[in-house]
């Protein structure tokens, strides 16, 4: 596996081009999102709508800090920390005020909370101009290692090794390190105790566990996953903007637990690299269809990508309610 992964961009570089190695990255990225969701959705059992402002949390606070909109320019090992801490408190911020919520209540004030974190960003430019409103912030320093910029190639032993390359070998780290973190986390005593208040969180609560403290460390944890998350976006993309963390962004991350399959993590690695990967394939153009009464009809490459998405939506959830790759436990219940 490790070789496999290691060889990876090479042959997708060499096969497919440059750009679906960025892709490639953008699907490690959102890996270490719904990893991160999948600790407040698929342990805890919270359902949240607003996940994605994590992501825009940290992704802002990397463009502040290393960025001449401030003329600061920290090293992005020092910013990745804070990053994760300010969306770890963000996300304590949002639990406190929830914790008796559960369902559909949930639901709604976490997608409240992620609107107005994405509406404070494309409005916090007056009277004070902080975070340059909706022309966003560019000129970001990119992420480097050892004095050297990752947005640049390097030759290893007479190879050409591009940029979008060494960014996905920083993000498959990374990722690993979140995955040991979620089997770590998984298999511990507050991982039980989520599952618990994930079941019944009365009978939790009767059993002794203080679900109070145990669903905002969840929260807190998932937040600081997606702000490290969002910290590597900026490095990566060296421009951050509003319209990079909409609604669309929270659902198709939730999308991604829900589909590979809600507390399980390679599950949850599956979903994400499907969601990632699979829809740029519908990108490309045009796609032809012959209609009788009609004609020629050309399909937009977007709509067609959105009600594919759809229809293996349906279709998930009515033949594999419990993802693509559930729990073993998950797939004993369903088939009882």
């Amino acid at each position: 596996m490790a070789l496999f992964l290691a060889v990876t961009p090479f042959v997708v570089g060499a096969a497919l081009g440059n750009a679906w190695l960025r892709v490639l990255d953008f699907a490690l990225l959102y890996i270490m999102l719904a990893l991160g969701l999948n600790i407040v959705v698929g342990f805890a059992g919270l359902l949240d709508l607003g996940y994605i402002a994590f992501y825009a949390v940290g992704a802002y606070t990397y463009a502040l800090l290393a960025s001449p909109h401030f003329g600061l320019h920290w090293p992005a090992w020092a910013i990745l920390p804070i990053g994760a801490l300010v969306a770890g408190i963000f996300g304590v911020l949002l639990g406190a005020p929830t914790l008796r919520l559960r369902g559909d209540y949930l639901a709604i004030v976490t997608l409240g909370f992620g609107e107005i974190i994405r509406i404070f960003m494309n409005n916090l430019n007056a009277p004070i101009n902080i975070t340059n409103g909706p022309k966003g912030i560019a000129r970001i320093d990119p992420i480097s290692i050892g004095g050297h910029s990752l947005s640049k190639s390097i030759d290893v032993f007479g190879i050409t090794v591009p940029g979008l390359t060494l960014y996905y070998y920083l993000f498959l780290v990374l990722t690993v390190l979140i995955v040991i973190v979620g089997i770590r986390l998984q298999n511990s005593r507050i991982g039980r105790a989520w599952v618990a208040i994930r079941e019944d969180e009365v009978a939790a609560k009767a059993c002794g566990i203080d679900t109070r403290n145990v669903k905002l460390l969840a929260f807190a944890m998932g937040a600081s996953f997606g702000g490290v998350a969002g910290g590597l976006f900026a490095g990566f993309q060296e421009f951050v903007s509003p319209e990079s963390f909409g609604l669309m962004e929270s659902i198709m991350v939730l999308c991604m637990v829900v589909l590979g399959g809600m507390g399980h993590i390679p599950g949850v690695i599956l979903g994400g690299l499907l969601l990632a990967v699979l829809p740029e394939a519908f990108r490309h153009g045009a796609v032809p269809m012959q209609n009788w009464a009609f004609g020629k009809v050309l399909i937009d490459p977007e709509n067609l990508r959105m009600l594919l998405f759809g229809l293996a939506l349906i279709l998930v959830m009515l033949y594999k309610p419990a993802g693509l790759w559930p729990e073993k436990q998950h797939r004993l219940e369903m088939r009882k």
